[in-house]
């Protein structure tokens, strides 16, 4: 509930500013709420300076119930007879996160052989692993997935689950959500908890990936989040290197009943999609355009320089958006997410769309013509100066005189 105390109401017109969804309006001296279009977010509250709004919400979750919820969930995406990488990347942070709270961390495998593999999971960090595993749940039906977290999540009442932001994490963790009657945040780039109150604060792009928002749940438990592949860096999975050498790790298999393996889908057929080139999100090296390159003929001499390294070619959504190369080379918040060993960025502009897809790279090499570029925020390295120069410099030296193109 929002409310407008008007005799402390001045009128200055700041709430409608700072409102981004136009909720507020001056009405004579007074601020005016549309209650159709807000969305209790707060902006109003904070920026009033009589401090004349108030925002009330209602507490559904009282302290008591709240402490029932114990321990950091990661599910465990199994396919194909593998655990996805996000897998381990989650496990790392999930360490961070329950070593915070003080709670064990949980694997959670559901799928047809995932029993098998289920010790790879404790090497990783995970104290604790739940394992779903049946023939009927070789191919993957969301609503059968949904069921059996969701339930063992009742049973078992986690703080915290996180799941990577997949086509699988993002089919059937919006159900389990709903089916938990709780919050979900998806497409996470940080995670933390808050000392405090063991808050987990969800960082993601928001408003188009303009500005970073910071999410909470409050009053709902668990806390779920979904986290884009390559955010995170994995653990060692060697053991003495880890320190997981020794470990105890608990496995417990689930019993799975015929109402858990119903399911309302009924699979026609799969398809591989046959993708031509190197896999852009595993690789160790991306050159990557962006609008700053002039032209698609341009896109050769990249070509060019990502097969002397033996890497891929990545792209911001302005060219892809252009038709110059597929969406499949895509950088960004609506496109893969990287973290290379090595990322070279030409005529990039480092918007906050694309940095949230690359940031995890280990050293950014970055040539704009433009010093004041936001790429030489994030860069290692950083080139003022004409692309196709630097680039014909670049081929020459590392290609040892490979053929001119583009420029």
């Amino acid at each position: 509930m929002i409310s407008v105390d008007k005799e402390l109401c001045s009128g200055c017109g700041v709430c409608p500013d700072v409102c981004s969804y136009g909720a507020i309006s001056l009405v004579g001296d007074t601020a005016q709420v549309d209650l159709d279009k807000c969305t209790l977010c707060g902006t109003c509250a904070e920026n009033c300076p009589a401090d004349a709004i108030t925002i009330e919400r209602e507490e559904t979750g009282s302290a008591a119930e709240l402490d029932q919820w114990r321990g950091v969930w990661v599910f465990a995406e199994f396919r194909n007879g593998e655990y996805a990488p996000v897998v381990f990347e989650l496990l790392g942070k999930g360490r961070e996160l329950a070593d915070a709270l003080g709670e064990e961390l949980c694997a959670v495998a559901i799928g047809s052989g995932s029993r098998d593999q289920a010790e790879v999971l404790g090497n990783a960090g995970a104290d604790r692993v739940l394992v779903a595993d049946s023939p009927e749940l070789e191919g993957f039906s969301e609503d059968v997935w949904a069921r059996i977290l969701s339930r063992l999540a009742s049973e078992q009442k986690p703080e915290v689950i996180l799941a990577g932001a997949t086509s699988m994490g993002r089919a059937f963790l919006p159900q389990v959500a709903t089916m938990l009657e709780t919050g979900l945040t998806a497409d996470c780039t940080q995670l933390e908890i808050r000392a405090e109150d063991r808050a987990l604060l969800q960082t993601r792009p928001a408003f188009g990936g303009n500005l970073l928002a910071t999410i909470v749940c409050p009053n709902h438990r668990p806390q779920m989040a979904t986290v884009r592949p390559n955010v995170f860096r994995a653990p060692s999975m060697d053991f003495e290197d880890s320190g997981n050498s020794g470990r105890q790790i608990e496995i417990d298999e689930i019993e799975l009943s015929p109402e858990d393996l119903k399911s309302g889908v009924r699979v026609v057929e799969r398809k591989v999609e046959d993708l031509q080139g190197p896999d852009l999100a595993n690789s160790q090296v991306i050159v990557t355009a962006g609008r700053g390159i002039g032209s698609e003929d341009n896109l050769k001499a990249l070509e060019q320089l990502a097969n002397c390294l033996e890497g891929a070619v990545g792209a911001t959504r302005a060219i892809t958006d252009a038709g110059w190369i597929s969406h499949h080379h895509q950088i960004g918040q609506t496109g893969a997410t990287v973290a290379p060993k090595l990322y070279l960025g030409f005529g990039v502009s480092g918007a906050i769309q694309h940095l949230v897809g690359m940031q995890g790279s280990e050293i950014i090499v970055a040539v704009n013509k433009d010093p004041d570029a936001p790429i030489f925020d994030v860069a290692t390295y950083g080139i003022v100066g004409d692309v196709h120069e630097i680039l014909q410099l670049l081929l020459q030296r590392i290609c040892k005189g490979a053929g001119q193109t583009g420029g």
